[in-house]
């Protein structure tokens, strides 16, 4: 709630977040866990449960044939690295993996693609909220940052050479 209630800094309507966020040098408070070459793990702002991660290209592209090959890859190889380390981390029942591609499709961000990581846990009702449109998420964005930032760091050192 302290960022959902927070004043939001003015932007340009042609503004990207998944363009300017990892150019501000401010990966804490942007919320940025992990970076790679061609890629990011970012935590989504308006998260559907505890630890929802998003994995975004560092090229503003809306569609899957619009990624080069090795932006592809590394967007499956992150995903792959996001559930491993909510795996150890929050240890989730299970996951919801997409991509929503255009509006139409639910993309509140249809002009850069990402990919959403959602934790999972038998009985949450916070995908798909059942009374009044509300959704409850316990814990903070500050808090869930500090929890997983470690494990991805410890992780991305085991599989380096």
């Amino acid at each position: 709630m302290a960022y959902i209630n927070s004043a939001k800094e003015p932007k340009s309507t042609n503004e990207c977040i998944f363009c300017s966020k990892p150019c501000e040098d401010r990966d804490t408070e942007n919320f940025i866990l992990y970076r790679s070459p061609l890629a990011f793990v970012i935590l989504n702002a308006y998260p559907y449960n505890n630890g929802h991660l998003m994995v975004v290209p560092y090229s503003h592209r809306a569609t899957l044939s619009d990624l080069r090959d090795e932006e592809l890859a590394e967007l499956m190889l992150l995903t792959r690295l996001c559930v491993e380390v909510l795996d150890e981390a929050v240890r989730p029942d299970g996951y919801n993996i997409g991509v929503n591609l255009g509006m139409a499709a639910g993309a509140g961000i249809a002009d850069h693609l990402h990919v959403h990581v959602v934790p999972r846990w038998h009985g949450d009702t916070n995908f798909m909220a059942s009374v009044a449109d509300v959704k409850v998420v316990p814990q903070s964005l500050p808090a869930t940052y500090k929890s997983l930032r470690p494990v991805f760091e410890a992780k991305a050192c085991r599989k380096k050479p």
